[in-house]
């Protein structure tokens, strides 16, 4: 089962995730930082103030990267890094530190792909998400960097998932800054943050070099057909586009649907001129994070299908909500591309957490990671040979890391990090992946 022979082998990170480094050299706060602090918000108080202490050891992550033969990463910008403030006077000790992580990485052969937000909004800005001035800081912010990275990096991603720093972070509070807020402000938070990837799309054609190419990562929600059969196809394609109708589709089709504009009523967002227009501003490329899927089938109603719900028996990985499903990957780029026809797909994301234990022998054997990425990547696979645009894959993640409100319970890497020590270890997930990329096919 080879891949195309262009195809891109990769890892993913994100900055508060890994860096550490949280008030050094002119950094402030983000809103991640406050909530981790809050007692009772994150699993036994875990913060990110040290992480992987990345902001320190990049160059030993960028050997690890070579090693397993990566040909790009996937890294987030930390904004309060480079804005403290969040808008105003750049910090140019914070943008010097992602050029030197830029120039480690070119030196090895490896390409940045710059995430500018994933999710450590700066603390500093007056209302958060809430407020639309925070798009506009953020079109600032996206301007700034790319001018200054735009030399060295060809591509970039304007924010990673877009439910994860509104509804989980507006509404039910799961995530920084941890409120619980009525309908009708969760949808206008939506709203500046597509806003604010529409805003940011433009700042970067307008700043960067030219042949730079942007897009976003998104983990949409992926509607799998419960049988391969026209009908349930059809109602999986129409959940894919009514199911994220605040985020991708408004994205992809500049406009929001009819049934999400009905359905929220009088709770739907206040649009102003030119809004629609930017949030669908054209993209070179759409990546998608895929985990875990919904199974759809097709009902006679006006929605045309209904989700089913997952008997208590379904399988999952460490992580409750991470049921696993390996046609997803398959479905997320087949719906995506059989509805809206983007040019390029990137999987930005795909990786499970495991109860990782090490071996006496000092060995970390996660063979159901291993199984879990091996399964996905057969239906990678199946997407790419039937033609559909799919050009890359970026493993989650490269490093154990901060699981945001999970703290340092669950293990994501492919590389294990010792937390007292900082010390990284690759697991047998890692050797299995280097294979892959040596082989160009699934082992």
């Amino acid at each position: 089962m080879r891949f195309p022979s262009d195809f891109l082998w990769a890892c993913a990170t994100a900055a508060y995730q890994i860096e550490g480094g949280a008030n050094e050299d002119g950094r402030k706060p983000s809103v991640w930082d406050t909530f981790s602090h809050t007692p009772g918000k994150t699993f036994q108080g875990d913060t990110g103030d040290v992480a992987d202490d990345s902001y320190h050891l990049y160059k030993e992550d960028v050997r690890l990267l070579k090693n397993l033969g990566a040909a790009a990463y996937r890294f987030s910008i930390s904004w309060p890094r480079v804005f403290p403030d969040g808008a105003g006077q750049p910090n140019e000790k914070g943008i010097a530190y992602y050029e030197r992580v830029v120039d480690e990485l070119l030196r090895n052969n490896i390409a940045p792909y710059v995430t500018l937000f994933h999710w450590d909004l700066p603390q500093a800005l007056p209302g958060g998400w809430q407020s639309r001035d925070t798009s506009k800081a953020f079109a600032d912010y996206a301007a700034y960097v790319s001018r200054r990275l735009s030399d060295r990096v060809q591509h970039f991603f304007t924010i990673n998932e877009f439910v994860c720093f509104t509804d989980l972070s507006y509404s039910s509070g799961q995530f920084a800054p941890g409120l619980k807020l009525p309908a009708a402000q969760v949808n206008q938070i939506r709203h500046h943050g597509v806003l604010a990837h529409g805003m940011g799309v433009q700042a970067i054609r307008a700043n960067a070099r030219a042949g730079t190419q942007i897009g976003l990562a998104e983990n949409a929600t992926v509607y799998v057909p419960v049988i391969e059969s026209p009908e349930h196809i059809e109602a999986a394609r129409r959940a894919t586009r009514e199911g994220n109708a605040p985020f991708l589709t408004a994205v992809m089709e500049g406009k929001y649907t009819d049934r999400y504009l009905e359905h929220a009523g009088a709770n739907a967002p206040k649009v102003e001129a030119g809004d629609m227009k930017a949030i669908g501003s054209p993209l070179d490329f759409v990546g998608l994070n895929v985990y875990t899927p919904e199974y759809v089938r097709a009902e006679s109603t006006p929605a045309g299908y209904s989700v089913i719900p997952r008997p208590s028996s379904y399988p999952r990985m460490a992580s409750p909500w991470l049921f696993i499903g390996p046609e997803v990957i398959y479905w997320a780029v087949r719906n995506v591309s059989d509805i809206w026809k983007p040019r390029t797909l990137y999987i930005t994301e795909n990786g499970c957490s495991a109860a990782d234990l090490v071996t006496a022998a000092g060995r970390i054997e996660d063979t159901d990671r291993v199984m879990y990425l091996r399964n996905h990547l057969t239906h990678l696979h199946r997407a790419a040979s039937e033609g559909y645009p799919i050009k890359g894959y970026f493993l989650w993640s490269l490093l154990d890391n901060y699981e945001w409100a999970d703290g340092y319970s669950k293990r994501f890497g492919i590389h294990y990090v010792d937390f007292r020590t900082q010390a990284r270890t690759p697991k047998l997930s890692a050797e299995w992946y280097r294979e892959v990329i040596s082989r160009n096919a699934v082992v």
